[in-house]
């Protein structure tokens, strides 16, 4: 088999040949994009999921379904040690840039773009003794709006003045927000009230957010009506016709085709994650001889696949833990692969809840594991319990 040829693509974000099934969450943007172009009050949207089930794939695809209806669009990648004015004002100067050449009126665009400066340059983190930092926009900043320093009034007046740009042009603006979970708590609090005032005026302006599977719970606890305000998508691993789909497919137009026992062998491996799927699939391809691609050829090259998977997917993320995190990480790994309760990992250790909290706090920031609901913890990635038993503790 030509490695050359191979269709398969394992990578962080890195859109499959064949997008399996996620038609429903497709269809669910398709109606908010044209609910919106109508004028229809529509909410903002949130997928949540583990790791490798394919949450930034599927933004990346929402965020090419926009700019297809000549949407502005902007992406930001949140981090737990950054405010998202910054990024914020990025993304939305992006997204203006996109719409301003179909504007007929550019006095409107400079309107905006001073409004756009004075937010970012209220940015508190700049560094001290320094000027703030500007965005690179040729125009004066505006005074008296967005440029409170309170980020609540200050994201409101911004996302309401760029909804005003897109209505002159009868399209939208589109803020896409990767790894949600990691806003910081009152950044979260103000980017609820800035949706929530969007939706009531009716604004063509969404905010459409990926992150991990307590993101919701992340949301709800910074105002409560966010289980109101967002349209929630939860994705998971794909069934058996759908991981099938995202072999066959890809495969079919280079014409190799897999035998059914081999199909059998790969959704066992895979457990129907995308990623896993897109993993296993390609190291099948490239050391199978020939079409088809045998239950044989699983067997000989699974192996392989689970070295890569064991040093990029989750080596990777078990060498940024500390000697504690890891214990307790092991100590969840030893119950099993469902979520556990807080106190049974402490009875394991040999400890006090309590003191287990600096450990656990400090996973959860770092990505490793949720709290799935009050008490209990979850690995964020799938298969990770499995990959922790064979390591020595």
């Amino acid at each position: 088999m030509d490695p050359v040829r191979n269709p398969y693509a394992p990578g962080a974000g890195q859109r499959p040949p064949e997008l399996a099934g996620r038609d429903r969450e497709l269809r669910q943007f398709e109606i908010v994009l044209e609910r919106v172009a109508r004028g229809r009050p529509e909410r903002s949207m949130v997928v949540t999921g583990l790791r490798g089930v394919g949450k930034t794939v599927l933004l990346n695809t929402f965020k090419s379904m926009a700019m297809q209806r000549l949407w502005g669009t902007g992406k930001i990648e949140a981090r737990p040690d950054r405010s998202i004015r910054r990024p914020v004002a990025a993304a939305l100067h992006m997204a203006v840039r996109e719409l301003a050449p179909r504007h007929r009126a550019p006095e409107r665009i400079e309107e905006f773009l001073g409004v756009l400066k004075a937010f970012a340059m209220r940015d508190a983190s700049a560094a001290k003794g320094t000027s703030h930092w500007s965005p690179a926009i040729d125009v004066p900043a505006a005074r008296g709006r967005a440029d409170s320093g309170d980020l609540e009034i200050d994201l409101t007046e911004l996302f309401v003045d760029a909804a005003a740009v897109a209505t002159d042009l009868g399209v939208g603006i589109a803020l896409f927000i990767d790894e949600m979970q990691d806003v910081q708590v009152a950044d979260v609090s103000a980017l609820c009230a800035a949706c929530h005032e969007l939706s009531q005026s009716g604004g063509p302006l969404i905010v459409v957010g990926a992150g991990l599977p307590h993101l919701p719970g992340v949301l709800s606890a910074s105002k409560s009506y966010s289980e109101r305000l967002f349209r929630y998508a939860r994705i998971d691993r794909l069934d058996r016709e759908a991981a099938d789909l995202a072999l066959i497919a890809p495969a079919e137009s280079e014409g190799v085709e897999f035998t059914r026992e081999a199909l059998d062998a790969l959704y066992e491996a895979a457990d129907g994650y995308p990623y896993f799927v897109q993993a296993y699939g390609k190291v099948a391809w490239d050391l199978a001889l020939r079409s088809p691609i045998t239950a044989e050829d699983v067997r000989v090259s699974a192996p392989e696949a689970e070295e890569e998977l064991a040093v990029g997917f989750f080596g990777s993320r078990y060498e940024r833990a500390t000697p504690a995190e890891r214990d307790y990480m092991h100590a969840i790994a030893s119950m099993g692969d469902e979520p556990v309760a807080t106190a049974e990992v402490a009875e394991i250790l040999g400890r006090k809840p309590s003191s287990l909290s600096p450990a656990r706090d400090s996973l959860i920031k770092k990505g490793l594991i949720y709290s799935a609901e009050r008490g209990l913890i979850a690995f964020t990635v799938p298969h990770f319990g499995r990959f922790l038993r064979s390591q020595p503790v």
